[in-house]
């Protein structure tokens, strides 16, 4: 479905709030809402936002690794294993 036909006026969504939530959740695509002429707002099925707050934590997590690497801050798997065994043994 395109884009445009997601774009819809705070006045529809008022109107049609029951309706909007089950095509949401069957179709699981954004509903973007304008307020005069300008868009305003986005309305998410519930399982779409939380798929997306993980991939945004996944990608998060990537960034750290990332930056991570490039300031040095790495340490061989080996030695970082080595070390955990260590803790478990005296633990």
């Amino acid at each position: 479905m395109s884009l445009s036909s997601r774009i819809k006026p705070i006045s529809y969504l008022k109107a049609h709030a029951s309706e909007i939530v089950r095509t949401l959740r069957d179709e699981g695509e954004p509903l973007i809402i304008t307020q005069n002429g300008v868009a305003k707002a986005v309305v998410q099925d519930i399982d779409a936002y939380e798929q997306m707050q993980e991939t945004l934590a996944l990608l998060k997590i990537l960034a750290l690794g990332s930056r991570q690497i490039e300031e040095g801050r790495v340490q061989p798997a080996a030695d970082v294993i080595a070390r955990l065994r260590e803790r478990r043994q005296t633990s």
